[in-house]
């Protein structure tokens, strides 16, 4: 449409004549939407807001008095407030070319003061901090301008033929050179060792083939020596089994005779030697009983003779006294005792012929069967009172 103007989505459309813009400024801002312009009485122009680069080449010389050659980039923009278009549009509007020159110059300054604070070393190996300290020292005077810095970079560092910086890198250098060294000797190592490994497994893989092939022909040739055999091995066992069963049989045969042999010959003896035992005990027992009934008979017919006899004996002990002297002192109880002591002499005569006939000691004997066995005893066994008078025998 005629005198409407649309500014594209990185520009600022910037008109002049009419009111003035926001805080005093000699044009309007306009940004992301379209306006009526006047033709004639209003001046349209258009102000750049995509990023722009400016490069950056300068010979530096550090606290140590070491000249570096450093190459910077930095990516910048103008602002998107208006406040910032306002400051780029009445610096830039008419040679926006001039941004980059002008922040190139700014950035080199500053690039060369910072430099000159600090050792080669800092700067090599903090480049990073380098480039924050050239943000913060310029951000004041970028602001100025209308522009900010969206990032610094720091491209190369270049002492030129001092070999300051080679030198400095030279141990690195070695460390990396030795380490790079080691590396590429472990490398080999351990590429020998694969290969050592791999021969290990195939020959080892190899000894295993060769072990079972000789197993698996082992087993077949016992195989093929076992069925071979397998004719002859039956026939023995058949053999083997037929004359454990004839032994077998033999055994049981002669276990058989045997329990018939004691059946026929060891029992009927047995059962006859016991025949004989019994009656021989029998016989024996039938003998003694004989001869002590023979004995019980003698020893009754000899005390019946002893019996018989005895008068005779004590009437030849008495017929031994008629001739003596025998004087009676206590009247009738004198010539009970004389008789009494013949008769009991005569019995004791008795009991000695009877232990002589049945085979006993002297020592046997009883103490008053042992006394004076031959002698009559002339005393009587009744004791003698005080006042009885004395029996004299001449």
């Amino acid at each position: 449409m005629f005198g409407y103007r649309v500014p594209a989505p990185d520009e600022a459309m910037l008109i002049s004549g009419g009111r003035r813009g926001l805080g005093g400024a000699p044009f309007r801002v306009v940004t992301g939407h379209g306006k009526f312009v006047l033709p004639v009485f209003r001046k349209v122009r258009f102000l750049t807001l995509s990023m722009c680069e400016s490069e950056v080449t300068e010979t530096c010389v550090t606290r140590q008095g070491i000249a570096l050659h450093v190459r910077a980039v930095i990516a910048f923009k103008v602002g998107n407030d208006h406040e910032s278009i306002i400051n780029a549009g009445q610096r830039f509007l008419s040679d926006q070319d001039q941004m980059s020159v002008l922040t190139g110059r700014i950035f080199a300054g500053h690039l060369r003061a910072i430099i000159g604070s600090m050792t080669v070393e800092e700067i090599v190996t903090e480049r990073q901090k380098l480039a924050a300290e050239v943000l913060d020292t310029s951000k004041t005077e970028m602001a100025k301008i209308g522009l900010i810095v969206d990032s610094l970079q720091i491209q190369s560092i270049d002492d030129g033929d001092t070999g300051y910086i080679d030198a400095m890198s030279a141990p690195h250098k070695a460390a990396i050179q030795r380490q790079a060294q080691i590396a590429q000797a472990q490398a080999t190592q351990a590429a020998v060792e694969a290969e050592q490994a791999a021969a290990r497994k195939q020959a080892e893989y190899a000894r295993q083939t060769a072990i079972v092939k000789a197993e698996y022909s082992a087993e077949v040739d016992r195989a093929q020596a076992q069925a071979a055999q397998a004719g002859p091995l039956a026939q023995a066992h058949a053999q083997q089994e037929v004359l454990a069963a004839q032994t077998e049989l033999a055994q049981r045969q002669a276990k058989l005779r045997q329990q018939q042999l004691v059946a026929e010959v060891v029992k009927p003896a047995e059962a006859e030697a016991e025949r004989v035992r019994i009656l021989a005990a029998a016989e024996a027992q039938r003998m003694k009983i004989q001869a002590e009934a023979a004995a019980s008979y003698d020893r009754v017919a000899l005390d019946r003779m002893l019996i018989d006899q005895l008068p005779q004996i004590v009437k030849e002990a008495a017929g031994g006294l008629a001739g003596a002297n025998v004087n009676v002192l206590n009247g009738a109880d004198g010539l009970g005792e004389i008789a009494a002591g013949l008769v009991s002499q005569g019995l004791t005569i008795l009991d000695s012929v009877r232990h002589n006939l049945n085979g006993q000691d002297a020592g046997d004997r009883r103490p008053e069967e042992s006394k004076d066995n031959g002698l009559l005893q002339l005393h009587g066994s009744k004791e003698r009172k005080p006042n009885d008078g004395p029996v004299d025998v001449d």
